[in-house]
């Protein structure tokens, strides 16, 4: 029998509807059809910096369910991300019914590439999963030696001396398997695993996405998402990018508070009401809104 493979994850229902006086969007549904939020965490993510992200759909009667796939996962055993895919599929199907919208929100690369494999999971397994939409905060990008040593400097944390030259082996260590597994795709081998989340830019769903970056982001940067949204919208998915000016990495809602909370619930809106459908009818595929600094304190 195989090994039942690791997988912790955090799912919560609302008890019940938020008073919807002071706010524009309470997704109130019947009990079985309420939408499910699944946020899948950065590269050594901890539940309650997700956990505050997930309060912003728990607030509007969302259930959400909280997942941050292992960094060595992510890393260096990354043949282990199939298995763990397709056990949230599992977990998913067990907690909720199949009436459930379900949207995904993706944060940093680390998010994207277990996003990668999870719609792999879905498409191998026929998933009646109904998916309504995905938000990208702060990726996809590119990988990069420079992104790589940033982001497993973030993870280590720590002393700033032995933080460097343990950041600076780990980094060498992981660009070698990049290397081989950048010469067995090149040489026909069968059975890689995906790592590279650009390459959810050929994604067989069409679902919209909409893509949170900024141009002060300095692990994915602006141009980056900006490519990789417009390949979406040349394959005739609906994308909305939103530039915030100068929040940092996986920070846009620290900064922009008001702005975060009301783009990402006017999304789940439209894709839940007919104005996608109409939107999507005027062949407007690609929108673009920036975001300036001053709206940073607004309330």
């Amino acid at each position: 029998m195989a090994e039942p493979e690791e997988l912790e994850f955090r799912v919560t229902y609302p008890g019940g509807p938020r008073d919807s006086a002071n706010d524009e969007f309470v997704f109130v549904y019947e009990e079985d059809k309420r939408p499910l939020v699944v946020l899948l965490g950065w590269a050594g993510c901890q539940d309650k910096y997700l956990a505050k992200y997930s309060a912003i759909y728990e607030e509007r009667s969302c259930i959400t369910l909280r997942c941050t796939a292992p960094v060595e996962y992510l890393f260096w055993r990354r043949e282990r991300l199939p298995c763990i895919s397709r056990r949230l599929l599992q977990v998913i199907a067990d907690k909720c019914s199949n009436k459930h919208p379900v949207f995904f929100h993706v944060f940093s690369n680390g998010g994207a590439i277990f996003y990668q494999h999870i719609s792999s999971a879905m498409q191998q397994a026929g998933s009646p999963l109904k998916v309504k939409g995905v938000i990208f905060d702060s990726s996809p990008g590119e990988r990069r030696i420079t992104s790589l040593f940033r982001a497993i400097s973030a993870i280590i944390g720590g002393n700033p001396i032995t933080n460097v030259s343990a950041s600076i082996v780990i980094t060498f260590f992981l660009s070698f398997i990049w290397l081989l597994e950048i010469l067995a795709h090149t040489v026909g081998k069968r059975n890689t695993i995906k790592t590279d989340p650009i390459a959810l830019a050929e994604e067989t769903y069409s679902w919209p996405q909409i893509f949170l970056y900024s141009n002060a982001d300095t692990l994915i940067p602006a141009h980056d998402v900006e490519k990789f949204a417009s390949r979406r919208a040349e394959r005739g998915v609906r994308t909305q990018l939103v530039l915030f000016t100068d929040s940092p990495h996986v920070k846009h809602y620290a900064t922009y508070r008001r702005v975060y909370v009301s783009t990402v619930c006017g999304f789940m809106n439209e894709c839940l009401t007919e104005q996608q459908r109409q939107k999507s009818d005027n062949h407007l595929c690609l929108t673009k809104k920036i975001v300036l600094p001053q709206e940073a304190g607004m309330k």
